[in-house]
């Protein structure tokens, strides 16, 4: 019998949240690749359907779940639906993020603030905790958190998105000790400047010019390229791998 390859992710089920799109599609569509059955998490029905079709045409059980991770309500009930359809969840994708911008501090209101903080780090904290159940009962698990090129460096314009991508990187340190006895893998991928519709409008500004003149790469990346690495946290490949993060920046942070 062959042996599977280090990377092979068949029998594997992974939930990717704010996986309609962007960073989040490319790293379920390379899910899928490797052999993964993929349910994507988000809240807007017509994208969730169009990254399914996708998903269905690589060949592999999938399933798409109309969710608002701001609800806390609905956290349990959607995994209970992919634990229903495709079985045991043994990989977990924590990407869904929105930014407020803000431009600071004094002109963020407090409730784009809470929005922001319960969508990209409250939602990690209440999914994992939920998806660990069974990564325990199964005793193996791979738990895989976005962060940012903001979790490295400070921004005067989008505060509450700096803090939270900030503090992922804590909160992946902090479970990947916690579950390292158990055989779960707790890592964080920070993508540079990627190519999405939430960076849209950056590629406009002057901004553009200086990512590009600092990114020794000189251009932006594809979600797509974010992709192998997820795969690679979420295999056997990286199973003494825990509590690490991963740049994917095109040496952004280098310089």
């Amino acid at each position: 019998m062959k042996t599977p390859g280090l990377f092979d992710l068949t029998g594997q089920v992974a939930v990717v949240t704010g996986g309609n799109g962007g960073i989040g599609r490319g790293i379920a569509l390379g899910l899928a690749a490797a052999g993964a059955a993929v349910a994507v998490f988000g809240r807007n029905g017509e994208k969730n359907q169009r990254v399914l079709s996708e998903l269905k045409a690589i060949g592999v059980p999938s399933l798409a779940v109309r969710v608002d991770l701001t609800n806390r309500t609905g956290l349990e009930p959607a995994l209970s639906r992919v634990e229903g359809e495709l079985g045991s969840v043994g990989i977990l994708v924590n990407n869904a993020g929105i930014v407020s911008l803000s431009g600071g501090v004094m002109n963020e209101k407090t409730e784009d603030w809470d929005r922001v903080v319960e969508t990209q780090l409250n939602s990690v904290f209440l999914l994992s905790k939920l998806v660990a159940r069974s990564m325990l009962a199964q005793k193996r698990g791979k738990i895989i958190n976005i962060g940012s090129m903001y979790s490295y460096f400070g921004s005067g314009l989008i505060p509450s998105y700096s803090a939270a991508k900030g503090a992922i990187i804590q909160l992946t340190k902090s479970m990947a000790i916690e579950f390292a006895p158990h055989n779960i893998q707790v890592n964080a991928i920070a993508p540079g400047w990627i190519e999405t519709d939430m960076t849209a409008p950056v590629r406009t500004t002057p901004m553009n010019d200086e990512i590009l003149a600092r990114t020794p790469a000189g251009r932006w990346g594809q979600p797509e390229e974010v992709a192998g690495t997820a795969v690679y946290l979420a295999s056997r490949a990286s199973d003494f791998v825990t509590g690490a993060t991963i740049r994917v920046d095109g040496g952004y942070a280098i310089r």
